[in-house]
């Protein structure tokens, strides 16, 4: 709801609009003296202010004046018949809209919920425009892997295919996304993100799609949905794989015929948005399983790019480290050959976003010192297994081949069982799990 003040030197047109938009659940304040409100509007922020025109000592233009010094605040204006051109000229200098003395209630309740469903919305653009102009939203890496990764990114951005990002939580699907939209047609545009597995299926189905006011219960008014709000622009569907075979039905028919219905509604709603999504599922598997519609991975997976595992891109990790220091604006962002060796060393399974989280929790144990070694609580346990070069198995296989023979030797001796194989190995659990995903072992 919003925040509102009326100025109207009659205390009963005051006393009515405020009684009718309190019962409508907005906090309203009102004042009969302009001067005062002049005063309101210096020590509070309001979504609204309605006043009227003229007025004695302070007209509504100097209101209108005062009220668009805080940015995202829209004024109506109130205005007998005689004065319309007046209101004209106000709308001319700022003013959201004006209305006509005497207006309906019901008219003033709607010219409000529109101009906050709007402010709403350019909230949302201005959120996402800042996420994609921050330093995190830069895709960094001189690895072969990420070369290949941004190569795919700059041929698909020049098209409007449907793009399938897949790959470990944490290794960056969010970023190539933005990328794709800022190198696209659509760059002007606006780049909404969902994450489909934060949201329950009745919750996402309003979030996409939108409602009409009273298609469930609290849906006091009209929403538009985030396919809308995308318009001419485009919509990344983050975790994808997460969704119910209801949601993957819809989902289909909107990707299919370029359209959507609001819940509650009938109408049909043409967009024109580029859809990104993204996943960390194996979705062919997913869809053996009948877990995923065959028919939707057709539709999303034009266009599939695999977002590599920090593991598998070792050159890119001191620059990212290097930019998330810069980016926190560290005092002392430079890396010692200490530091550089514990982050070359570890296999972070948590990828770009355990590098991220790590570094910051050192910078602040290091406080404002270079960073050592002993800021960063990570164990660096990643040596190859010992394994015996006599061995006609390791010469034959390579360091890596025997290693993995020995992993799958000792599973398979454990039945299974990961600590037992662990103990059999003399290793850690934790080191064993980080050998078996780097050597691509799934058990």
């Amino acid at each position: 709801m919003a925040s509102i003040l009326v100025v109207d030197d009659e205390p009963k047109m005051t006393s009515l609009i405020c009684g009718h938009l309190e019962e409508e659940g907005h906090t309203v304040a009102t004042t009969t003296k302009p001067a005062e409100a002049l005063d309101l509007l210096s020590a509070h922020a309001y979504d609204v202010v309605i006043t009227d025109l003229a007025m004695p000592d302070v007209s509504g233009m100097t209101i209108l004046e005062k009220a668009l010094e805080r940015k995202g605040t829209d004024v109506i204006m109130m205005t007998a018949y005689g004065t319309a051109q007046s209101a004209v000229e106000a709308m001319k200098k700022g003013a959201a809209d004006y209305l006509l003395k005497p207006f309906s209630l019901d008219e003033l309740s709607l010219l409000v919920t529109n101009l906050t469903a709007n402010q709403r919305e350019r909230s949302i653009r201005s959120h996402f425009q800042q996420q994609a102009e921050s330093g995190y939203g830069r895709m960094i890496g001189r690895s072969a892997a990420m070369k290949a990764v941004m190569k795919l990114v700059e041929k698909v951005a020049g098209s409007d295919a449907t793009v399938l990002l897949t790959g470990r939580s944490g290794t960056g699907k969010e970023l190539a996304a933005r990328r794709i939209h800022e190198l696209s047609a659509r760059k002007e545009k606006a780049f909404i993100a969902v994450n489909c597995a934060a949201l329950t299926e009745t919750l996402l189905e309003s979030e996409l799609f939108g409602h009409e006011k009273g298609a469930f219960t609290g849906a006091g008014e009209r929403k538009r949905g985030r396919f809308e709000l995308a318009e001419g622009g485009t919509i990344f569907l983050d975790e994808i794989g997460e969704t119910s075979p209801a949601m993957q039905s819809k989902l289909l028919r909107v990707l299919e015929e370029r359209n959507l219905v609001r819940v509650g509604g009938v109408d049909l709603i043409p967009i024109d948005v580029r859809v990104i999504a993204a996943t960390n599922r194996n979705l062919k598997e997913e869809v053996r399983k009948g877990n995923f519609r065959e028919d939707l991975f057709f539709r999303v997976n034009v266009f599939p790019i695999e977002m590599p595992d920090l593991s598998q891109r070792k050159d890119d990790i001191i620059d990212l480290a290097q930019h998330f220091l810069n980016s926190m604006a560290y005092p002392a962002p430079e890396l010692t050959d200490s530091v550089r060796q514990v982050l070359l060393a570890y296999d972070w399974p948590g990828n770009i976003r355990e590098l991220r989280n790590v570094l910051e929790r050192a910078a602040i144990l290091a406080e404002g010192e270079p960073l050592t070694p002993d800021d960063f609580n990570i164990e660096v346990d990643n040596e190859p297994l010992a394994v015996d070069p006599r061995d006609p198995i390791s010469r034959s296989a390579g360091l890596e081949g025997a290693e993995k023979q020995m992993i799958l030797g000792a599973l398979k001796q454990a039945r299974g069982n990961k600590s037992e194989a662990a103990r059999l190995l003399k290793i850690t659990r934790r080191r064993l799990y980080s050998r078996m995903k780097v050597l691509g072992i799934e058990v």
